[in-house]
């Protein structure tokens, strides 16, 4: 419970066992909630799909260091991209990587600042972004875990307070 730094092989672990098959389980309510700017039906299968591509090269990949996996997890994401839910989830999780350069392991205040940069990177993908979409979804979570941060520099804690799942 007092789990400060997540290793490359934690992170591979929590994209293929937490984030993948979370995402396989729910593509389907996640393509309800679609409806801006119409309801297309298809980003939970998109967004599936995307991550599927993502967790694949994660299984291949060196899992020695957080940059490393987060390196192929972006790259597979890339390159599997499907529909415009997939193209922004690839732009966050470029971002994300691109955040943890060079890190073995990833702490509360390296986490914060790699969302960020996610952020900053998927909204400067968008040509002409629009709020109440993933990428507002995305910039309200960085904020609230930047929040969370100044406080708490322990997983467990850090999670079960800005999650409801706990």
């Amino acid at each position: 419970m007092t789990q400060k730094n997540i290793t490359g092989s934690m992170l591979a672990n929590m994209v293929l066992a937490g984030g993948a098959n979370s995402l396989t389980n729910n593509a389907d309510r996640i393509d309800a909630l679609n409806v801006f700017p119409v309801p297309m039906g298809d980003t939970g299968t998109n967004m599936n799909l995307s991550i599927t591509s993502g967790a694949s090269e994660v299984k291949k990949s060196d899992q020695s260091s957080v940059s490393a996996v987060a390196n192929a997890f972006a790259k597979g994401l890339l390159m599997g991209a499907r529909g415009n839910s997939g193209v922004i989830l690839s732009q966050l999780f470029r971002g994300f990587a691109k955040g943890l350069e060079g890190k073995k392991e990833l702490d509360i205040d390296s986490f914060v600042i790699a969302l960020d940069n996610g952020v900053s990177t998927a909204y400067k993908a968008v040509m002409k972004p629009v709020e109440g979409t993933i990428l507002t979804v995305a910039k309200d979570t960085a904020a609230e875990a930047q929040k969370i941060a100044e406080e708490e520099k322990r997983y467990y804690f850090f999670f079960r307070k800005s999650c409801t799942c706990f």
